[in-house]
């Protein structure tokens, strides 16, 4: 583990909502943020109402911003996050997770709550200098967004859609080199 274990799920679920964006889209409709809500573990306050899924869709550009900027420029953005939050860090438990911070209120906004926890991962980020490892996917026709947790760091793409188009398109073209020498 790379990170607190609610640092890496409040990093993923960032990456998995700004990836939603990309194609094909994946967050449309309010069922869609429902499962969304279930599947990173969100608790607290959820509406499930089209106001809630429009604040929270609202946010992928800012967390995009955040987790692509260096890292003075990713500090100033979690400081000014954190500021107009009224973040005040706090320890609770709640099954199954054991102590972790929550920053706001269970009943905040959806979208409040996303935007915090996402700047309060960032925060271990930024201190331990691994910046390194939120990235662009390296193919060329996407955008997605690399969170890499592997040891090694070798996470290059952000799904496995395009880890095996890149895999299936570089054997395409050693199989046409082989093909052109024989």
């Amino acid at each position: 583990m790379v990170f607190a274990h609610d640092t890496e799920a409040s990093l993923q679920a960032a990456v998995a909502l700004v990836n939603a964006a990309e194609p094909p889209v994946t967050i449309v409709t309010v069922a869609d943020l429902d499962a969304f809500f279930v599947r990173h573990g969100y608790t607290g306050r959820h509406d499930s109402t089209e106001a809630e899924l429009d604040e929270v869709l609202e946010l992928q550009p800012r967390l995009r911003e955040l987790l692509l900027a260096d890292r003075d420029s990713a500090a100033g953005l979690v400081n000014d996050m954190l500021a107009a939050a009224g973040a005040v860090p706090r320890l609770v438990r709640h099954p199954p997770e054991d102590w972790h911070i929550h920053a706001v209120p269970d009943d905040a906004p959806l979208a409040t709550r996303v935007l915090v926890e996402t700047a309060m991962a960032m925060v271990d980020v930024i201190r331990d200098d691994e910046l390194s490892r939120l990235a662009v996917c390296a193919d060329s026709d996407c955008e997605g967004i690399v969170l890499d947790l592997s040891r090694n760091r070798s996470r290059r793409y952000c799904s496995v859609t395009c880890s095996n188009r890149n895999a299936q398109a570089a054997h395409r073209a050693r199989r046409a080199d082989q093909t052109s020498m024989a």
